[in-house]
């Protein structure tokens, strides 16, 4: 029966023609993508390259959490290296600007405003893919054996070809994002890291054949798998409803009728996976430190702060609760939502308009943001426990499966649009994705 309902969906999927559109197009997109994923930028020995980012994933290092968002590109060195994160740095850096500069907050509520700051934010990633390049090329000439012929004409040559196809990448990402099915960036992460999902499960069963995992401790992983996602996919969906109520009018006589009860859903995980991110990359740093200067001083700092250590849990689950708190008060604005819930002349049931709704709704959203910190802490740790535990990698968990869940909620909530208008059966059970209750579309992992 379930079989028979998902090759319906299936088929719905392909009778809609604009959808099967979308869809091909997206494809299409992201085949390119992948083939540029493996043409190699000339003059690097890759071997040399892959050997280091090996110790990098190992014990944490910032460039092998940003190897991690590429799909394995920067140990490559590949055309598309860089990915789509120097689009997604630039994006973030203006999306906090907003916050603090009130210029900008203006410009981001105006189409005019919105188109200006989407070119800022084009300028801003050529300038970022430029400097990233040219430390990427500064590096990887740094590395014994990485490079036949350094020098200038090296340099500038690995510039050049890293920043073209960071710019190619973020032209395909818009171009996904407009004709396509998706937000094109999310969309680009999320194939870079599902690709390297298969190998490290057939990773792990080969530990099984070698003696190194017991079939008892496999039945036990494969638990916590099941339960990590089960539990990624609740929180992300889940969110608390705030009754509203906006009054109507009559079309005879304009006088007012009983209020429509509608629901102001906040989510609980509001922040994404942007605190483990940022918490990542503030407590690599002494670990980089010590890879480039050699000095004894950062070196003591970088076992202090090794991956697995007291240290490192401690100050990881600090930092991720903060920067919960933080990126939440940027991206989400009560008084905002106050103002246009006040516009529309709604209203919350015991609450007065204006100031004191604004109150309200930032308590609410200081208190359900708090389980959300809490269950990012224990997802972006609990790979390091579990491995510390089994003394063997695991990868899975963190940030990379906040951004797979979400991005394809995101996806799959955006097809059962496109379905319900045409008055299919979506993929999900009575065709409709629900957050406690409330039919609305989950939004991507960025």
């Amino acid at each position: 029966m379930a079989q028979n309902n998902a090759a319906a969906a299936v088929s719905s999927v392909f009778k809609t023609p604009e959808l099967k559109d979308k869809i091909l197009f997206t494809l299409l997109c992201l085949l390119v993508y992948r083939i540029g994923a493996h043409i190699t930028a000339p003059g690097v020995d890759i071997l040399a390259l892959t050997d280091f980012f090996k110790n990098q994933k190992n014990s944490g290092g910032l460039l092998g959490l940003y190897d991690l968002f590429t799909g394995g590109q920067l140990s490559r060195a590949t055309v598309f290296a860089l990915g789509i994160m120097p689009y997604i740095s630039a994006s973030i850096f203006l999306q906090i600007a907003g916050a603090v500069v009130p210029s900008v907050e203006k410009m981001q509520k105006d189409e005019e405003g919105r188109k200006k700051i989407n070119q800022w934010t084009r300028y801003a990633t050529v300038f970022l893919a430029a400097v990233q390049a040219w430390g990427f090329a500064l590096f990887t000439e740094s590395l014994q054996g990485a490079i036949a012929s350094p020098g200038m004409a090296f340099r500038l040559q690995m510039a050049f070809f890293l920043t073209t196809g960071a710019i190619f990448v973020m032209w395909l990402g818009e171009q996904i994002t407009e004709r396509g099915l998706g937000n094109g960036a999310s969309l680009i992460i999320f194939f870079s890291i599902v690709e390297r999902i298969w190998p490290g499960i057939f990773t792990t069963f080969g530990y099984v054949n070698t003696g190194v995992i017991g079939l008892f401790n496999l039945v036990v992983l494969m638990a916590v798998m099941v339960a990590v996602v089960a539990g990624v996919v609740a929180i992300t969906m889940a969110a608390r409803r705030i009754l509203i109520q906006i009054p109507q009018r009559t079309m005879a006589r304009g006088r007012m009728r009983e209020a429509a009860r509608s629901f102001i859903p906040l989510r609980i995980n509001t922040a994404g996976v942007m605190p483990i991110v940022f918490a990542q990359s503030i407590i690599v740093v002494p670990g980089a430190f010590a890879s480039f200067s050699h000095s004894p001083f950062w070196q003591r700092v970088a076992e202090v702060f090794a991956v697995g250590s007291a240290w490192y849990l401690i100050v990881s689950a600090v930092l991720i609760l903060f920067f919960t708190y933080f990126y939440t008060s940027i991206i989400f604005n009560p008084i905002d939502l106050a103002e246009n819930l006040k516009k529309q002349g709604g209203f919350i049931p015991g609450v007065k308009p204006g100031a004191r709704t604004a109150e309200y709704i930032d308590q609410v959203v200081t208190r359900i943001t708090l389980p959300g910190a809490v269950f990012l802490t224990v997802i972006a740790l609990l790979p390091v426990v579990i491995s510390r535990a089994v003394n063997v990698p695991f990868g899975f968990g963190g940030t990379s499966l906040l951004i797979v869940v979400g991005v394809a909620l995101d996806t799959l909530a955006q097809v059962q649009q496109h379905l319900l208008l045409r008055k299919y059966d979506g993929f999900m059970k009575k065709g409709k994705l629900k957050i406690r209750g409330r039919q609305q579309a989950t939004p991507g992992g960025f």
